[in-house]
């Protein structure tokens, strides 16, 4: 069985593209061989550099299997007139490939009928792969994409070679004009030429003699030298930043580092600042102390085997220092004019056409941070909303800033460290101006589910009431995301709301959150905007989603758990979060095994009243008719439904639950002995009362009809 090995080189793709697309290319290749019947099952390695993306697939067939099936044709009473074949019968054995004779007749439900068995021949993989491959390769999922010869082919870069092999053998694929072989190319600088490679099963080896790693083999060269480089320093090592190191993984083929030094001089400035240059826009690793203090060093990943005169570390010295100068004549410009006054200046700068300016956005903010400051405080959180009130006024000022135009990463942090450097009010406690400081600072976490949540309670209001605010207005202009689209990250604010209201157990009521956030928008410009269909329905809906990913993705929660406790209610994140945790502490119980089948049992029985139009009462009676077991069933409500409803109240949600395990005796015997959908309308209509009052006993802190009964939940 041969090995099958694809290559596409192309100019330079972008770092941040690669994984993702080398894992796609591997899947639909992977889909491709079993949908085609060569491999029984996908079975492919991805292999992917800044100019390449390949896969390799092991052991596939060299052909499809035959297939022998049965084809139905025309009944035989069309097929024959007097026992000779009509031009029916004539033409279904041409179809079939075979003389009438040898078709034979088979009896459905709609009467008899001719069949015919032909076998299908199995074409060969390089035939398949050579037809079907070029749209695979079209298909690929790019941000961005372009064409050059052929207008419906298209793909990130320019493709300069295709290698396609099914062992030693070509696989005669084209695509946008460049026919595949069996040649690759090594590392642009280090070997240039073109690279033979015999045998699919021999790439890896090949490219690696050609300086050419996969990713696992670079990561680990790279690592390897991060360390070896730093040990020049004594006591330093490098930051360990895995974002930073998937990138210059995917900027290399055959990957060194160098050391490199700038002056300590501008350690004076802020070390955010320092790092963000040197991360985000040279791409190097930052150097610290034992302590974590930052060092006058860095490390530049360089795509060649080294650099033995220094003259790339030079180059480096110098960009960096150049960088680190603009930095620093941004910082000290920006001095000159106090976030105080630069809070006029956002009436100049656009939040959304037609939300308005940053400045409308920054009031809006301020009501919104009001009203939830005020609900909080009210639930007993000590709170200071004078410190909200006023870094809401300020926290969009530095996008007036020249540090903040050139570095647009530091949006919010240059916020609050010019809070800590700037006099924001002459008789302002030093505590009061670190904490909005800290509050501004903060108020764009969490940036993704791992990142941290703000660090104190008013960043986590003002966090909150920013993302809110952008939103609500969003969703009312119909601008919500719609499948992977969502150019204003919406999921990602809806995602850091719920983790900041989580993390700081927030006692948030998202339904009025909302409702705020809406009622903040009242007489402004962008009202007259909205859809006039807005609602909160979708808006509600979104958040659930998020809610629920947040449960099962993050807290790690089952599927049937997260189902149940949503389905009671998913306006109280934290309320949901404690429902969830209790839930799962006692579902291992057999009692509550027996309340969710229960459960399931009631709402099917009410499902079908209310189809057939059956009417119920408003409470359940004790009727000379009714049974000695629904009469238990209802004495037991009244005896424990308000104990239960209390430990609820009181958010006791375990002991609730337990009290409610108790329940499963008096329900067991009442399905035993009792029908509900009895013919006597008076008794039925009490019955179904029964379980109405029953059910919702058991929902107010889950709908236990959601739990798979001895059932591996679903993922």
């Amino acid at each position: 069985m041969p090995d099958f090995l694809l290559e596409i080189g192309c100019e330079e793709i972008p770092a941040r593209m690669i994984a993702d697309a080398s894992r796609e290319l591997q899947k639909r290749v992977g889909d491709l061989l079993v949908r085609e019947r060569l491999q029984p099952q996908a079975a492919t390695a991805g292999f992917g550099t800044p100019r390449r993306l390949a896969v390799l697939a092991l052991q596939i067939a060299a052909a499809q299997p035959d297939i022998t099936e049965q084809i139905t044709g025309p009944s035989v009473n069309i097929a024959f007139k007097e026992g000779v074949p009509t031009p029916a019968a004539r033409a279904f054995a041409k179809k079939a490939d075979v003389e009438v004779a040898q078709l034979h007749r088979i009896t459905t439900n709609r009467g008899e009928y001719l069949a015919a068995r032909v076998t299908k021949k199995g074409r060969t993989a390089g035939e398949i792969l050579a037809q079907v491959l070029p749209k695979e390769i079209n298909s690929i999922y790019w941000p961005k994409n372009m064409y050059w010869r052929t207008p419906s082919e298209r793909f990130v870069r320019p493709i300069r070679w295709l290698l396609a092999m099914l062992d030693d053998q070509v696989v005669p694929l084209q695509f946008d004009g460049v026919r595949a072989g069996n040649t690759s190319r090594g590392h642009r600088i280090l070997e240039p030429k073109a690279v033979s490679v015999p045998r699919a099963s021999g790439y890896v080896n090949a490219l690696r003699q050609a300086y050419v790693l996969n990713a696992d083999e670079r990561l680990q060269q790279i690592r390897k030298a991060l360390d070896v480089a730093t040990r020049a320093i004594a006591g330093a090592r490098w930051r360990e930043d895995k974002v930073l190191l998937d990138t210059v993984v995917n900027l290399t083929e055959w990957p060194a580092v160098v050391l490199g030094s700038f002056d300590p001089e501008f350690l004076e400035l802020p070390e955010e600042v320092l790092v963000t240059v040197m991360r985000d826009h040279q791409k190097y690793f930052a150097v610290v102390d034992a302590s974590g203090k930052l060092l006058p060093h860095f490390l530049a990943v360089l795509n060649t085997d080294g650099d033995p005169r220094g003259t790339i570390r030079h180059g480096h010295e110098r960009v960096l220092r150049a960088r680190f100068n603009d930095a620093r004549f941004f910082w000290n410009t920006d001095q000159k004019h106090p976030l105080r006054e630069r809070a006029l200046w956002l009436k100049h700068v656009t939040f959304q056409k037609d939300l308005g300016n940053y400045y409308e956005k920054t009031q809006r903010v301020q009501r919104l941070c009001s009203w939830l400051s005020a609900a909080i405080k009210q639930s007993g959180r000590e709170i200071r909303p004078g410190i909200i009130h006023k870094a809401a006024f300020l926290a969009k000022t530095d996008l007036t800033t020249e540090l903040v135009k050139e570095f647009t990463e530091l949006q919010g942090i240059v916020g609050g460290l010019y809070a800590r450097v700037q006099v924001l009010d002459h008789d302002l406690p030093a505590s009061t101006q670190q904490a909005i400081a800290d509050a501004i600072y903060d108020h764009y976490k969490p940036e993704s589910m791992e990142d941290s949540v703000p660090r104190s309670i008013e960043g986590a209001v003002l966090s909150v009431g920013d993302k809110a605010d952008s939103i609500v207005g969003m969703f009312a202009l119909g601008l919500q995301p719609t499948g992977s689209k969502d150019p204003f990250a919406l999921r990602r604010q809806a995602n850091g709301i719920v983790k900041t209201i989580a993390e700081h157990t927030l006692p948030i009521n998202l339904n009025q959150l909302f409702a705020d956030a809406r009622e903040a928008y009242q007489g402004s410009p962008a009202e007259k905007r909205f859809a006039s269909d807005f609602d909160f329905a979708a808006l509600r809906e979104f958040f659930r989603e998020r809610l629920e990913f947040y449960l099962r993705d993050v807290l790690g929660f089952k599927y049937d758990v997260v189902k149940a406790v949503l389905a009671a209610g998913s306006d109280d994140i934290v309320d949901t979060i404690a429902r969830a945790d209790a839930l799962r502490d006692v579902l291992h119980m057999p009692e509550f095994q027996a309340i969710a089948a229960a459960s399931k049992r009631m709402r099917n029985i009410l499902k079908q009243a209310d189809e057939k139009g059956f009417r119920k009462t408003d409470s359940f009676e004790y009727l000379s008719e009714a049974a000695e077991e629904e009469k238990m069933l209802a004495a037991y409500l009244e005896q424990h439904a308000p104990q239960i409803e209390s430990h609820r109240q009181q958010k006791k949600y375990r002991d609730a639950l337990l009290m409610l395990s108790s329940v499963r005796e008096p329900v067991d015997r009442f399905f035993d002995k009792v029908m509900v959908m009895v013919e006597d309308e008076s008794v039925r209509a009490n019955r179904l009362a029964l379980l109405q009052r029953l059910l919702k006993e058991f929902s107010t802190i889950a709908d236990f009809s959601e739990i798979t009964e001895g059932e591996e939940s679903p993922k």
